[in-house]
């Protein structure tokens, strides 16, 4: 990949991580995600699953939602999606109907991905090719879903006395 592309994911992820931040201020799962035309984020979206007793209110399906309304189109083509964590079956799903051209994830999700990780989605047998992207800025993503946990076990843990 080009330097230029490389800078340009580099600094996309990080709007995506803005976003989680603001899904972890929240109570949510610090999940964020940015959908990019060209040079311009056209669409925002966090994890908001707690606070609005959704359970499609992912990160990645708000993102998409968002960009569709504002282009009046349901299919999003040659439009980038950077998401912080490894997209879920639903949200992969989601991505795929869309036509989302490139897909720019940070850290691999072992116990729900379904690009790479657990599922692995066959896109062999797919209609549409979607580019993929994986393991940008990859360290600080995972240490986001790291750390939230962390606080949550250790606050669980002083509720209970353990």
């Amino acid at each position: 990949m080009e330097l230029q592309a490389i800078k340009k994911d580099w600094l996309f992820m990080g709007k995506a991580i803005k976003q989680a931040k603001i899904a972890w201020g929240k109570g949510e799962v610090p999940v964020g995600a940015v959908i990019v035309s060209g040079d311009r984020v056209i669409a925002r979206g966090y994890n908001s699953s707690i606070t609005t007793n959704d359970p499609t209110a992912h990160a990645e399906i708000i993102a998409l939602r968002r960009a569709a309304k504002k282009l009046k189109n349901y299919r999003l083509t040659g439009l980038t999606l950077y998401v912080t964590i490894e997209p879920c079956p639903m949200c992969l799903g989601a991505i795929i109907q869309s036509r989302i051209k490139r897909l720019v994830f940070g850290a691999l999700d072992p116990k729900a991905g379904a690009v790479f990780s657990k599922l692995q989605f066959n896109f062999n047998q797919s209609n549409h090719h979607l580019e993929i992207v994986s393991g940008v800025r990859e360290d600080e993503c995972r240490q986001l879903l790291t750390k939230f946990f962390k606080e949550i076990r250790m606050k669980k843990n002083k509720s209970t006395g353990g």
